[in-house]
């Protein structure tokens, strides 16, 4: 049986070479897609386009013909620098590249490579998961898993298994004794050599309609028959799915300006388009809060403009309040992430401190904190941490729960810092 894909090509090109492509060039175009990314706006985030990535960058593999074994010892005249093991650097570009004209050096162009959607998300969120996701059975939320379930004498080409095919033949070929092909030869020349000596013409005639007994049987009985097939058979299993939430909460009260809240959108859109396409069964909760707090959709959370003063604690018990309602805490996996400018009522900082060891914490699985910041900012001295409220308090848990905190300043900011928060870790890792 031969399979043959006839799928148009997308495009008019060649679907098999552009995959070859992607994975010789993965490193280089995975680079460029992360950086790309910075330039993007929030609705586009998730969309394919064009990367340029250096030509150079991409090996292309070719065949050529080896004089001596691919073993070659040659000298270069005229070299008075270098001996042999050393590294040659590359020579400068002087020029060669761009829109003017040079009489030296050489350079190499850029190749613009376009991706679909799919083909960016895949590189996008490469290597991403939500850390620690408990494996809880939620009921009526079960998935089907296929596992091996013995043979059966019908089903798909693909799942057909040779070597009980085979032995079910052998096993039906013995029953009915069908003839070997050596007893029908050895019969053959037995009768050959009787004709060639002449006489013994009742044993000739006997072995003649021996032989053409046996014919007949071979004929009758084929080497595999239909009742002979079988295949792989596959029985679909119940499996739990692990549920999980994720909280998230921003601060959109009047020490947030435009750049911050466009940093904290930005963040969150990333969020929300890796949770979405990673997981299936996610719910995504969305908070927005000033001195109150509220629970909102998509749409509101990301393009409302109400605003007005800073009390964190609110987002805190809205999120409590949530969870006891729709989120039991011994069937889900509760996450969070919080964005805001680190401004709070300082009489609430030790609300939000209470709030957070003694309710959100214990429940969560993963709390990420985002601090934005102004762009032309200066990083505090020495190294130092920044010394906003919210920092100074969470600095306080973050050392004894599944608790991170990031500051960005830039959009370029973002996408390094989200891979920071929710890389793949190794078994036993935690976040710092």
């Amino acid at each position: 049986m031969h399979i043959i894909d006839r799928r148009l090509n997308p495009g008019g090109k060649s679907f098999a070479n552009r995959q070859r492509f992607l994975r010789r060039a993965r490193a280089q175009v995975r680079k460029a897609v992360r950086e790309a990314s910075s330039s993007r706006s929030i609705k586009d985030a998730g969309k394919g386009g064009e990367v340029s990535i250096p030509a150079g960058g991409v090996y292309e593999p070719s065949l050529r013909r080896s004089r001596d074994g691919g073993v070659r010892d040659y000298v270069l005249p005229g070299n008075k620098k270098y001996i042999e093991g050393d590294t040659i650097p590359r020579p400068e570009q002087s020029g060669g590249q761009g829109s003017r004209a040079s009489d030296s050096g050489e350079g190499e162009d850029e190749f613009r490579f376009a991706l679909s959607d799919e083909e960016y998300l895949d590189l996008y969120l490469e290597d991403l998961e939500l850390p620690d996701l408990a494996k809880r059975q939620v009921a009526g939320a079960e998935a089907v898993q296929w596992r091996q379930a013995g043979f059966s004498s019908d089903g798909p080409p693909a799942r057909l298994s040779v070597p009980r095919t085979l032995r079910h033949s052998m096993s039906r070929r013995i029953a009915l004794k069908r003839p070997k092909p050596e007893e029908i030869q050895a019969l053959r020349e037995e009768i050959e050599r009787l004709e060639r000596e002449g006489g013994q013409f009742e044993k000739l005639q006997e072995l003649r309609a021996d032989l053409e007994l046996k014919l007949k049987r071979n004929k009758r009985i084929p080497y595999i028959d239909p009742v002979d097939v079988r295949y792989r058979r596959l029985e679909s299993t119940p499996k739990p799915i692990a549920k999980a939430v994720m909280f998230c909460l921003m601060d959109v009260s009047g020490s947030m300006n435009e750049h911050m809240k466009d940093l904290a959108k930005r963040f969150y859109s990333l969020l929300y388009l890796f949770l979405n396409r990673r997981y299936k069964h996610v719910d995504v909760v969305f908070i927005r809060h000033t001195h109150e707090a509220q629970e909102v959709d998509e749409q509101t959370f990301f393009y409302s403009r109400e605003t007005g003063g800073t009390v964190v604690s609110t987002a805190l018990f809205k999120m409590e309040e949530v969870v006891r309602a729709r989120y039991p805490v011994d069937q889900w996996n509760i996450y969070a992430a919080q964005a805001s400018d680190g401004d709070n009522t300082s009489s609430d900082n030790a609300i939000v401190l209470q709030q957070l060891r003694d309710v959100i914490l214990p429940i969560c699985q993963y709390y990420a904190y985002v601090e934005v910041a102004m762009d032309d900012e200066e990083e505090p001295p020495g190294g130092t941490e920044p010394s906003t409220n919210l920092w100074r308090t969470f600095r306080r848990v973050s050392v004894e729960a599944p608790f991170a905190m990031r500051r960005v300043r830039h959009r370029r900011d973002i996408y390094p810092v989200f891979r920071e928060l929710f890389s793949r870790r190794p078994e036993g890792a935690e976040a710092a």
